[in-house]
C-alpha cells in the first residue's frame, strides 16, 4: 500500500512536504509519481521520477516543486515551495512497476494508488 502524509494547510507562499510510504515498489527500479485532485477537476500529473533518477514537472509546478527518493526510508517525497491558492487539492502518490513511463505524469499509467492527502493553501 501507498501511504501519503504531510498534507495540511497553509497560507499561500509557504511550504509543505509530502512524503509517501511505498512497500513493494524499489525506488531503483520503479516509476514512481504525484498527482493532484482538485473539487470539479480531473486529476493532474504534478511530478513524477523513474527508476533512473529522471524526473519530469507539471508546468504549473516546474521550480517550486521537486520530487526526490528517500532511500533511508524507502519513501518518495515531494517538497513544495512558493505554494498559490491554485495547489488546493488532493495529493497523491502513484507507483508503476517499471523503470520508465512514456507518459509520467498520465495517472493511467500507474497501476497502484494512496488514499491521498488533503492540501489547501489559502
Amino acid at each position: 500500500q501507498l501511504v501519503e502524509s504531510g498534507g495540511g494547510s497553509v497560507q499561500a507562499g509557504g511550504s509543505l512536504r509530502l512524503s509517501c510510504t511505498h512497500p513493494g515498489y524499489t525506488s531503483s527500479r520503479h516509476c514512481m509519481g504525484w498527482f493532484r485532485q482538485a473539487p470539479g477537476k480531473e486529476r493532474e500529473g504534478v511530478a513524477s521520477i523513474d527508476g533512473n533518477g529522471l524526473t519530469e514537472y507539471g508546468d504549473s509546478v516546474k521550480g517550486r516543486f521537486t520530487i526526490s527518493k528517500d532511500r533511508a526510508n524507502n519513501a518518495l517525497i515531494l517538497q513544495m515551495h512558493s505554494l498559490k491558492e491554485g495547489d488546493t487539492g488532493t495529493y497523491f502518490c502513484a507507483g508503476a512497476f517499471t523503470l520508465f513511463l512514456r507518459q509520467p505524469l498520465r495517472p493511467n499509467e500507474y497501476t497502484d494508488w494512496g488514499q491521498g492527502t488533503q492540501v489547501t493553501v489559502s
